[in-house]
């Protein structure tokens, strides 16, 4: 058995958009690092593989392309980058073709938005275009991996993966 640590009580869920057919996902965190360091985290695939679970190929220039794949699912999204303004803005596509956990595929946009402040950065992560569907599951997914990014910027034991229902008796211990 491995030790990990277990998830922040206090970390912040998404804000789900319904859009038509389609929804938007936004987090918000702060993290009490500089935007360069939250910048590596996110756009390095080695820094990517530890935190996120994620194989990442990044062509960092606008035009640029995006091959990820993400989680114990696997699952396999590519892009063009969209906007590279490096330590403040990373946009791309996220294309999955159809499957079995996404019978209609996605062709999603994510957005990283780094802002400094006094006291660190404010992180701004959206995904735009996702189906209801794959907007519920990220909503609580995606939210573990925010957890797990913290751990990281802070030098301390990732949580483990995937996360614990909120409110389960681990929770509350």
């Amino acid at each position: 058995m491995t030790s990990a640590a277990r998830l922040p009580q206090d970390s912040a869920p998404g804000e789900v958009t319904v859009e038509g057919a389609t929804a938007r996902l936004v987090f918000r965190r702060h993290y009490h690092h500089p935007p360069e360091r939250v910048w590596s985290a996110i756009t390095e695939p080695e820094q990517l593989r530890s935190w996120m679970l994620t194989e990442a190929r990044i062509d960092g220039r606008p035009g640029g392309s995006v091959d990820l794949v993400t989680g114990p699912d696997r699952v396999h999204a590519t892009g063009r980058v969209l906007q590279w303004e490096p330590p403040r803005v990373c946009e791309y596509e996220w294309n999955v073709p159809p499957g079995p956990l996404m019978p209609s595929g996605e062709a999603a946009v994510i957005r990283w938005e780094l802002t400094p402040d006094s006291d660190g950065t404010l992180l701004v992560l959206t995904h735009r275009h996702l189906s209801r569907a794959t907007a519920a599951v990220f909503a609580r997914g995606q939210r573990g991996f925010l957890d797990r990014l913290s751990a990281q910027l802070d030098g301390r034991a990732l949580p483990e993966w995937p996360p614990a229902p909120r409110g389960s008796a681990e929770d509350s211990a």
